[in-house]
């Protein structure tokens, strides 16, 4: 069997509000609360469990999509007026990166956890 992440744990100032923002940005859908998390299903395999913290380091989590998902995400971080960047260290140059022949860029959540979202 391969091995495959199920879930991991993110932490957040308010764990419902984060899991909201971001179902909203990746075009997910939160389903509510389980038990002391807020749960979001990202696809068959994997579930981020927020949960309330008051104090932790900001986390990197990548999401790789195929190019219309890539889009309306984009769409979305655009939207919502967030400042996005072509890389790890430009979070807010409003550029995206063509890296390995896909395209992708990086933007904070409230947290200040950085994502990223890329193509290839």
């Amino acid at each position: 069997m391969a091995i495959v992440l199920d879930h991991t744990i993110v932490p957040a100032h308010d764990k419902e509000a984060s899991a909201r923002f971001l179902a909203r940005i990746l075009g997910l859908r939160y389903e509510g609360p389980l038990s002391h998390f807020a749960p979001l299903r990202v696809n068959d395999t994997l579930t981020l469990d927020f949960d309330n913290d008051t104090n932790f380091e900001s986390h990197h989590y990548a999401f790789k999509v195929d190019e219309a998902e890539f889009d309306g995400i984009f769409d979305r971080v655009r939207a919502e007026g967030l400042a996005y960047g072509s890389g790890p260290g430009s979070l807010d140059d409003m550029k995206i990166n063509h890296r390995r022949g896909g395209r992708g860029f990086y933007f904070r959540d409230p947290n200040g956890h950085v994502l990223e979202v890329l193509t290839a």
